[in-house]
């Protein structure tokens, strides 16, 4: 599907060769035909600068140019009328008629009106929200979530092949300091003394997931060692807060093709492959105790 403005600039850009072939302007090269509505109404519907930027090249006087190419301007159901405008504009009037019959082909194309190829079937991927699961969502999360997801659609009626990822992060400082948080409270509903750590999370949902484990699988998770039952009891409480935000963009409309786990990158080799290649050729440094990428 041809957009109007993209026709309205072939028009304008097949005048002008046209007028370099009958001589009626030099063979220079010819700028973008740019279309843009102008600022006033009675200016017309539409309007283009093509002559004020040729003149620059061809060494002749706007206005003539937009006088020359209007009246080569080829006829199409879509215009009433072509007018040259000083100081070198071409403005661009539509028929009544055709406006008015756009309301029926809006009609007949329903939620496809609009579509086109420009993405041609290409991949791309768009990767939004994403935050790490150790909480729910919040407003600021929403607000990404519509716009990933309408940037998804707009990509895929452009004709691009769209994958929605959503990528949680499930490995790292913050998930080990969510692990300790809710292994305390699981002990804390099970009447045990102990602290929360000073780096926790404290938030009511946790002492909520604490609860819902105790009520599915009571306090099996204090008779493992310590190090195995708080990681179980992590993966209890990740799974948890991932159905939330699964129900939770659902009800926002906003859908995801992948959720790909952080931690996935690490027990499938993708991680250690990828700093293999690094290291072997010099593109990470140590500094400080930590290791980078130069």
């Amino acid at each position: 599907m041809t957009l109007l403005k993209e026709k309205l600039a072939e028009l304008v850009t097949d005048a002008a060769e046209r007028a370099q072939q009958s001589g009626k302007l030099p063979s220079v090269p010819l700028p973008p035909a740019t279309i843009e509505r102008p600022q006033k109404a009675d200016h017309g519907d539409y309007a283009s600068s093509f002559p004020l930027k040729l003149a620059r090249s061809a060494g002749t006087n706007p206005p003539e140019i937009a006088r020359q190419l209007a009246e080569l301007m080829a006829a199409t159901p879509e215009l009433e009328s072509v007018v040259a405008a000083p100081p070198g504009f071409i403005n661009f009037t539509l028929k009544s008629e055709w406006l008015t019959g756009q309301v029926d082909a809006i009609n007949r194309a329903g939620d496809t009106f609009g579509d086109n190829d420009i993405g041609r079937g290409s991949r791309i991927q768009v990767e939004f929200v994403s935050l790490n699961p150790t909480g729910p969502l919040h407003v600021g999360n929403g607000r990404g979530a519509i716009l990933g997801s309408t940037l998804s659609n707009v990509l895929a009626a452009g004709g691009y092949t769209v994958e929605k990822e959503y990528y949680f992060n499930d490995a790292g400082n913050q998930m080990d300091a969510f692990r300790r948080s809710l292994y305390v409270r699981y002990q804390q509903a099970l009447g045990r003394d102990v602290e929360m750590p000073a780096e926790g999370y404290f938030g009511n949902y946790v002492i909520d997931i604490a609860k819902e484990v105790i009520a599915e699988d009571g306090g099996s998770f204090l008779e493992m060692p310590e190090e195995e039952g708080a990681l179980r009891l992590a993966e209890k409480g990740l799974a948890s807060i991932l159905k939330q935000t699964r129900e939770d963009l659902v009800l926002l409309g906003v859908e995801f093709d992948v959720w790909y786990s952080e931690q996935s990158l690490y027990k499938n080799g993708q991680y250690d492959k990828v700093m293999e290649i690094l290291r072997r050729d010099g593109d990470l440094a140590e500094k400080q105790g930590a290791t980078g990428v130069v």
